[in-house]
C-alpha cells in the first residue's frame, strides 16, 4: 500500500496543458496535502526535453520512496522511462495535453484532489510495451511506453504536430494536424507480423489501455494490466474509408467497420511493405520511422492505483 511510503519526488511539467498559470500553486497546494498525510514531498520542475527521465532517473539512484509524475502523456513517458525496470512506483497528478493514464485509473482532472487519493493507494506491478528498432532486444536503442503506440497517419500527425500551436492550444492542434494528413498523407501500407499472422495495413494501433487519445477508445479489449497487447489495423487505403471511420470511432462502432482487425498477442513486427516511410509514436510522442518492433516486457513498472475518493 502506499500509505508505507514517507517521501516523494513530484515531477512536473510547468507549460503543459490547461491552467498552467496556477500549475504552481496547484502542485505546491498538492505537496502540502501529502505531507499531511505522511508523504514528504519534495518538487521538481521539467526544464525541457528528457528533464523527467533524468529526474526519474536520479530518484532511484536515491532511493526515493515514490515518484509523482503531473503532466501530460509525453511528461509521463519521460518519467517511465526513468523508472522502467526499477522498484519505485510512480502516481499520477493529471494534467496536460492529454492524460491517457489518469483516464484509465480514473483519476479526477483535479491535481489537489487527485493528491488526496495518493496516500490510501495501492501499488500495483504492471508490464510495459517497448519500442525497439528491428531485431532490438531491449538492451540498445528503443523506448518504453505504458499506454499506446502507433504507426501509420497516428504517427504522421504526431511528427507533424506544431509544437508551438501545441504548447497554446492543446489538442487542437492534433485536430488541425489530423485533417492536415488527411489529405496529404497516401497511406502506404504496412506489413505486420505476429506469429503466423502476416498482414498489410496502413495503420496499426499497439494498445496496453482502452483509452487512446481525446474522447476516443480504440483498443477496447486491452487492460493495463494484462501482460499482452491489443493491436488494432486497418487495411483500408482510402481517404474516404478513413473519413467513414471517424463517427463510427466516435459512437463506438468502430471495429464492425470494413478493413478492421484485432487480435491479442505480446509482439510484432511492422515495417514498410512498399519502401514508403512510415513514421511512428509511442504515448503521443514521435519514436522515429519503421521498421520497427514492438513487444511486452512483464514486470517492469510499480504503479500506484487510487485510493477510496475524499
Amino acid at each position: 500500500m502506499a500509505d508505507r511510503i514517507h517521501d516523494a519526488l513530484l515531477i512536473y511539467n510547468p507549460t503543459s496543458g490547461r491552467r498552467r498559470s496556477r500549475r504552481f500553486a496547484e502542485v505546491e497546494r498538492a505537496a502540502q496535502i501529502l505531507k499531511e498525510m505522511g508523504i514528504r514531498t519534495e518538487l521538481a520542475a521539467t526544464t525541457g526535453p528528457g528533464t523527467a527521465t533524468t529526474l526519474a532517473r536520479k530518484a532511484v539512484g536515491a532511493r526515493r520512496g515514490m515518484v509523482i509524475a503531473c503532466g501530460g502523456d509525453g511528461t509521463i513517458n519521460e518519467i517511465v522511462n526513468g523508472l522502467a525496470k526499477s522498484d519505485v512506483p510512480m502516481a499520477v497528478l493529471p494534467a496536460g495535453t492529454a492524460n491517457i493514464l489518469a483516464k484509465e485509473l480514473r483519476i479526477p482532472w483535479d491535481i489537489p484532489h487527485a493528491s488526496r487519493l495518493i496516500a490510501g493507494g495501492k501499488v500495483r506491478r504492471i508490464a510495459l510495451g517497448f519500442a525497439a528498432p528491428l531485431g532490438g532486444d531491449g538492451s540498445g536503442p528503443g523506448r518504453y511506453f505504458l499506454s499506446v503506440a502507433g504507426a501509420g497517419p497516428d504517427g504522421a500527425i504526431v511528427h507533424g504536430v506544431n509544437g508551438d500551436l501545441k504548447k497554446n492550444t492543446g489538442v487542437f492542434a492534433y485536430w488541425v494536424e489530423g485533417f492536415r494528413q488527411l489529405f496529404e498523407y497516401n497511406f502506404p501500407e504496412i506489413r505486420v507480423r505476429n506469429g503466423d499472422r502476416d498482414r498489410k495495413a496502413t495503420i496499426v494501433v499497439v494498445g496496453r489501455t482502452v483509452h487512446y487519445g481525446g474522447p476516443f477508445k480504440i483498443t477496447t479489449g486491452a487492460d493495463l494490466f494484462e501482460d499482452q497487447f491489443e493491436f488494432l489495423i486497418n487495411s483500408r487505403r482510402s481517404r474516404l474509408g478513413y473519413l467513414a471511420c471517424l463517427p463510427a470511432l466516435w459512437f463506438g462502432t468502430l471495429r464492425q467497420m470494413k478493413g478492421i482487425e484485432t487480435w491479442k498477442a505480446t509482439e510484432t513486427v511492422c515495417e514498410p511493405a512498399n519502401g514508403e516511410p512510415v513514421y511512428a509514436q509511442v504515448d503521443g510522442e514521435p519514436v522515429g520511422l519503421l521498421p520497427m518492433a514492438f513487444r511486452i516486457v512483464p514486470d517492469a513498472l510499480s504503479i500506484v492505483t487510487p485510493g477510496a475518493k475524499f
